[in-house]
């Protein structure tokens, strides 16, 4: 196919496709499915191998927020019947990423719901970076607390943080119809204000709330021209009790294609797996793998994820391998400069902080009765399963 090959060209040499290209593969039929995932995966191999990084969330504060977005299960007038809880303590947060990095994880996210911290929740987080990188040697610390003020950034720079998560979400033209409590314009800005500040900057979307083709297009150009060092891709987890829980529109060829697109777009960059990919990809996660280069191991914010033992054994059936905390993330010439290696947490789901979710069942499932075979675009409800172990909780973490 012309098209793919064109599009390994331009990504071998981080030449920006056209917006009529991006269109084309989110086009494409699943009989060229399998064309588009060898061709991206020509492009992910070339800037980082076989390699997946392993990043590890931990919900500082869960649900209470201010905010209206729609898609969040913490958001404001949720009945979502999430886990809620104020502010972990720094020893509390670092017992919890302790447990990801056991598993594997070279990079902690750590995340607070609401529009933004507040200059004593910088100190809060602040204190939470020290502990975690005292106890930790080498571990990668990113922080997604919302919208931030002016020298807040630096603050959590000189804090120890090597990175900050703040998505875009969708297109500029639709945001107003998924979030009314702040803009698409105070997303950018943060996004500047932490890249200015020296972190590393991750920014990414969300699929599946009703978008058009030309509004992913439309965002993930924005977010090339943003130049993030990570890109997350949130696959919408329509939760009960939130205005999209109605919308299941992603089938795993979609979110193949979504992926696809994204590392076209975005060659050189750390493409993360976030939210959804247990409930949308399904068995084709493996396939995924050949796309991005990154995922979260085992829980999100406020719903379960994959087990970790379950996510490590996929990769390395899959023919991949896990990062090591001695490797660098990103190609050479995005790892120098004022930036730090790797990228941030997964992507916004709490109001203006948080991160999106992912959700799926955990561990060994009890035999059952044989079902009828459930419709690629039907609700699967039975997928998405609320985080009650972990951060806020007494009982052990999923990693």
């Amino acid at each position: 196919m012309d098209l793919l090959n064109t599009l390994v060209d331009k990504g071998l040499r981080r030449e920006l496709p056209t917006r009529e290209e991006a269109l084309a593969v989110l086009a494409t039929s699943d009989d060229d499915l399998l064309d588009v995932v060898a061709a991206a995966g020509k492009v992910r191999r070339h800037w980082f191998g076989r390699r997946v990084k392993l990043n590890y969330l931990v919900n500082l504060k869960s649900g209470l927020c201010p905010e209206d977005c729609s898609y969040c299960s913490q958001r404001l007038g949720s009945e979502a019947g999430i886990l809620k809880y104020t502010w972990l303590k720094p020893d509390e947060a670092s017992k919890a990423a302790a447990a990801g990095l056991a598993g594997g994880a070279k990079r902690v996210c750590l995340v607070a719901s609401g529009r933004g911290p507040t200059d004593r929740d910088v100190d809060r987080v602040s204190r939470t970076i020290k502990a975690i990188k005292e106890e930790n040697e080498g571990v990668e610390v990113c922080a997604c607390l919302g919208l931030l003020s002016d020298g807040q950034a630096e603050r959590l720079r000189e804090a120890g943080a090597d990175a900050y998560n703040h998505n875009l979400n969708t297109s500029e033209s639709t945001y107003g119809d998924i979030t009314t409590t702040h803009t698409y314009a105070d997303r950018v800005d943060t996004v500047q204000k932490a890249h200015a500040a020296g972190l590393s900057p991750c920014s990414g979307l969300i699929a599946g709330m009703g978008e058009s083709d030309a509004d992913l297009v439309d965002v993930v150009f924005s977010l090339r021209e943003l130049d993030p060092d990570s890109v997350p891709v949130n696959f919408l987890i329509p939760f009960e009790g939130t205005p999209l829980a109605k919308e299941w529109n992603l089938t795993p060829q979609r979110c193949l294609r979504i992926l696809a697109m994204v590392r076209f777009v975005c060659p050189d960059v750390e493409v993360r797996i976030a939210g959804g990919r247990e409930v949308h990809l399904r068995t084709m996660q493996p396939l995924a793998l050949h796309l991005a280069n990154s995922i979260f191991l085992g829980d999100y914010l406020t719903s379960e994820g994959q087990a970790g033992k379950a996510d490590l054994e996929m990769i390395a059936d899959a023919g991949f391998e896990v990062e090591g905390a001695d490797q660098v993330t990103l190609p050479e010439h995005r790892a120098g400069g004022g930036c730090h290696d790797g990228a941030g947490a997964g992507c916004h789901e709490g109001g203006a902080g948080g991160c999106h979710e992912g959700a799926g069942v955990c561990g060994p499932v009890p035999a059952e009765p044989a079902a009828e075979p459930v419709a690629a675009n039907e609700p699967r409800t039975d997928l998405v399963a609320v985080r009650r172990r972990g951060a806020g909780t007494d009982l052990a973490p999923n990693a």
